[in-house]
């Protein structure tokens, strides 16, 4: 579980759509305490998601070679599809010409953006086909120690490291990350189709293979 749930939360904390809304809040004037709310209301969501997942199977995970534990192996291997899928579409229309896109409403008054907009923003923008991946793995998980629980914080702060690393920036260093915001929003604008390509691929086939070797083994 332990693995799965860092691979996960990498890929969540990597997913350059979500992560370019953060940097235009936090590159915002107050953008700080805007990417603090932010940063509250992703930890929010997934907490509770995770919450609720426990809730639903009462910490007694299915058990293995029955009916409940193939179907949540096959949920995994449809999840690990579908995200192979995205990455095969990207790199086929990625030398297609682009249609410019219309900039979103929240775009054009996100200098006067309120801290509670910026919280309740992160739960929209969350990748929440990746986190059905964690809630997979989770679903599937016997939380029998104090070290279970820890790596279910561990997952949550994984997902929303960069996040955390941007922010912290942010606040000590204003000066210097504003120029850094740029650079990398720059970066990941020029480059958005192989990060989802390279993160999609990657984890899509890690969640397909591992699950299939489950249901033969």
């Amino acid at each position: 579980m332990t693995l799965d749930l860092i691979l996960i939360g990498l890929a969540i904390t990597l997913e350059p759509i979500p992560l370019t809304a953060f940097i235009l809040v936090l590159a915002s004037k107050g953008g700080v305490r805007k990417g603090a709310a932010f940063i509250f209301g992703w930890l929010v969501s997934l907490a509770i998601v995770v919450a609720i997942t426990l809730l639903v199977t009462g910490n007694n995970p299915p058990k293995p070679n029955t009916s409940p534990s193939l179907a949540a192996l096959a949920a995994k291997i449809a999840i690990g599809l579908v995200l192979v899928f995205i990455a095969v579409r990207r790199w086929r229309r990625m030398n297609l010409p682009k249609k410019p896109k219309k900039t979103p409403k929240w775009q054009t008054g996100i200098d006067t953006m309120s801290p509670w907009f910026a919280m309740g923003l992160a739960p929209l923008v969350q990748p929440w086909g990746l986190v059905a991946a964690g809630v997979s793995t989770i679903v599937g998980a016997k939380l029998s120690s104090w070290e279970n629980y820890l790596v279910l914080v561990l997952f949550c702060i994984v997902a929303t490291s960069t996040y955390l690393a941007m922010e912290i920036y942010a606040g000590f260093w204003p000066n210097q990350a504003q120029a850094f915001l740029a650079r990398v929003r720059a970066w990941i604008d020029s480059h958005t189709d192989q990060v989802i390509i390279v993160v999609s691929l990657g984890l899509g086939l890690w969640l397909m293979g591992k699950s299939i070797y489950l249901i033969v083994s």
